[in-house]
């Protein structure tokens, strides 16, 4: 879909329980015909999920399988990542919500008076997805965080917006060829390497006639979300959320550090009269929860707007 001022943004449409693809569309491959979007669980609302840093909606992929079992389920590429279109500018928190608001209309999750959306994010997602819950505020169901979205960054990592960049080159040994890449992704933790995991880990790079493999997040896209990423100011934001916010803590740190801030957001939300952020621990399970835990995953995304 096309967003002003002009640029296009990737989604993947997972379907619903109704009408389920075998593979999921994208905005390119809109259903024939004037027909509406597949349906949702009864009445609830649909699900938009938005991924982290250098990733793309595949990585949701264990996770999407599972909901549209139950809602209507759509996957989007943040600007400048996986399909979507990467301007040399304008990835300031304004137009990265907005992108997330045009891709809930677009698609047909927020389809008329009354509709509503359960926004779930991971990572640097999560703090786009707070963005865009304030942006949608009672059109907003549920706002999901996972792994994410709740730490002032220069305070959790102890770097600065240049240091982090930094940080982020791979090994010159794993970008040599795309066999190192995938064998590095699927040493993550070989158990779960499957399938969903390789399509996710392969739309993350592009390989060279050389046969080296390099980003497919341009650089200035990413040089530009991580400003934005540690311009994120949580209890601010996270208090002007008026639907429910739940959080899935991954992998605390031994000095409680990441728990403590969740509190902190958490306390300020409930000072103001929105209701505590409820908390999900996954112990040491790592930063890919969607990865690691899907089914545990999903069941929290299916209760945040409430039982049913």
């Amino acid at each position: 879909m096309v967003v002003e001022p002009g640029d296009r943004i990737h989604f993947l449409d997972w379907g619903g329980p109704l009408t389920t693809p075998e593979r999921p569309t994208g905005d390119a491959d809109p259903p024939a015909g004037d027909a509406d979007p597949p349906a949702g669980d009864g009445e609830r609302p649909g699900i938009l999920l938005v991924h982290g840093l250098s990733n793309t909606a595949w990585i949701w992929a264990p996770v999407a399988r599972r909901l549209r079992e139950r809602r209507r389920v759509v996957a989007m590429d943040l600007r400048g990542h996986g399909l979507s279109d990467a301007p040399t500018e304008a990835y300031t928190p304004a137009l990265l919500s907005e992108d997330v608001v045009a891709v809930a209309e677009g698609s047909g999750l927020l389809s008329g008076p009354g509709s509503r959306v359960v926004l779930i994010g991971h990572g640097f997602g999560a703090i786009v997805a707070a963005w865009a819950a304030e942006a949608l505020a009672e059109r907003c169901a549920a706002l999901v965080l996972v792994d994410g979205g709740w730490e002032d960054l220069e305070t959790a990592t102890g770097m600065d917006t240049d240091e982090f960049l930094r940080g982020l080159d791979e090994p010159p040994e794993v970008m040599g060829s795309l066999a190192a890449f995938l064998a590095d992704r699927a040493a993550f933790d070989p158990s779960t390497w499957d399938a969903d995991q390789e399509r996710a880990a392969r739309a993350t790079v592009v390989e060279t006639h050389a046969g080296r493999v390099v980003p497919a997040t341009r650089p200035h896209a990413l040089e530009a979300c991580v400003r934005a990423m540690f311009e994120y100011e949580p209890e601010a934001a996270l208090a002007v959320v008026p639907a429910p916010v739940v959080a899935l803590l991954a992998n605390d740190d031994e000095t409680g550090s990441r728990g403590r801030a969740l509190a902190g957001a958490s306390a300020v939300r409930d000072a103001g009269g929105l209701g505590p952020i409820r908390v999900v621990s996954f112990g040491r399970d790592g930063h890919n929860l969607m990865r690691y835990r899907p089914e545990a995953v999903t069941a929290v995304i299916l209760e945040a707007d409430g039982p049913g």
